[in-house]
């Protein structure tokens, strides 16, 4: 007695893999693009560290500070009171700059872009004013605290009900710890353009450090940059992704 085998149809393993294999390749192109971008985060983060502890053991005292908009008080400073304006604002920082994008790698070093700004204690006078930046936390006779002022950034960006697409990024002054505006807005940073120069109504510090105390001014960096991924518009993946990172570090008096 004959028996028939019955056999696939031809041509069903074909279209099985039509279409099982892009939705793979989406998965996996989606894991490599997901994981470079990681790769990437981390890079900009540690060159963010590198710039704020170049900054904080370049402080006012060393040989080439590293200098906010605003001078330290001369009688701060150990003798001969000498301080010498050397990686300015005005010219962006170079040297703290180059010591950031020498820590990039993968990204196009020249793409990143940085900003920073100083914060500190400061004391009020009788008519309740601000009166004195680079202060220590507590008024060291009548144990007072003083207040704790957040330096500022100007920045490209947009609010988060602009469409970012459609229209161009306006200057806004953020709070970088927040990232917000003074109105509280959330601000998307415009990283394609450099960043607005500071000035010393952003910096509520200068680059002192004191020996042996802690006066507590602090540096905080921003960098950031905008990635076009690979396969970018396609299989989901973004155009461009802003990559962005913020460090605070306190200073380092350096004799």
């Amino acid at each position: 007695m004959l028996t028939r085998r019955s056999s696939p149809p031809r041509g069903q393993t074909l279209v099985e893999t039509a279409l099982v294999l892009p939705l793979f390749l989406m998965v996996i192109f989606g894991i490599v693009v997901l994981g470079i971008g990681i790769f990437y985060q981390e890079e900009l983060a540690n060159a963010g560290r590198e710039a704020a502890r170049y900054a904080v053991v370049h402080s006012a005292t060393a040989q080439c500070p590293t200098v906010s908009n605003r001078d330290p008080d001369p009688a701060l400073l150990p003798a001969p009171n000498s301080y010498f304006r050397c990686d300015t604002p005005a010219s962006r920082w170079p040297f703290m700059t180059a010591e950031m994008r020498s820590r990039i790698f993968g990204l196009r070093a020249t793409s990143v872009r940085m900003t920073a700004c100083w914060s500190g204690y400061w004391t009020r006078d009788t008519a309740g004013s601000w009166a004195a930046y680079d202060q220590v936390a507590a008024d060291p006779v009548t144990n007072a605290p003083n207040e704790f002022r957040d330096c500022t950034v100007p920045v490209w960006g947009w609010t988060s009900d602009q469409n970012r697409d459609a229209a161009p990024s306006a200057q806004y002054v953020i709070n970088p710890r927040t990232g917000r505006d003074g109105s509280g807005n959330e601000i998307t940073v415009d990283c394609s353009r450099d960043f607005p120069l500071t000035t010393v109504n952003d910096d509520m510090a200068s680059s002192y450090a004191k020996s042996n105390a802690s006066n507590a001014n602090q540096v905080t960096v921003i960098t950031c940059t905008t990635w076009n991924p690979p396969l970018s518009g396609f299989l989901l993946i973004p155009r461009s992704v802003t990559l962005a990172s913020v460090v605070t570090e306190g200073l380092e008096y350096q004799q």
